[in-house]
């Protein structure tokens, strides 16, 4: 069985959502792909008025061949994307949980 490159599937999936995210005049999203480190992230910077506008609302990292997800304000939820795809549970760490409730997401643990 072939592995599924964990870089290429991040990436379709934060283009995907940079593309169907919300465009408002205020805010404009930013994909960022460091593939050398190995951290994606998909951005929404701008203003409204005087007000700052800045988040981050997918950080994902490969580390140790094991997709971590740090943020996910996505309403599928990037983990069950990145199943649907074809990554195995057991590659993927739910990283903004603790480390004591990861053992009870049914994804890996670290």
């Amino acid at each position: 069985m072939e592995r599924i490159d964990y870089r290429e599937v991040i990436e379709k999936l934060i283009q995907q959502h940079a593309t169907e995210g919300n465009q408002s005049d205020c805010a404009a999203d930013q994909v960022v792909f460091d593939r050398t480190r190995d951290s994606y992230l998909l951005l929404s910077v701008g203003w409204d008025d005087e007000e700052r506008i800045y988040g981050c609302s997918i950080h994902i990292d490969i580390k140790d061949k094991k997709i971590w997800i740090q943020q996910d304000f996505t309403e599928e939820g990037i983990a069950n994307q990145l199943v649907e795809l074809g990554v195995p549970k057991t590659d993927i760490v739910l990283g903004f949980r603790a480390p004591v409730v990861r053992q009870f997401t049914g994804f890996a643990v670290a």
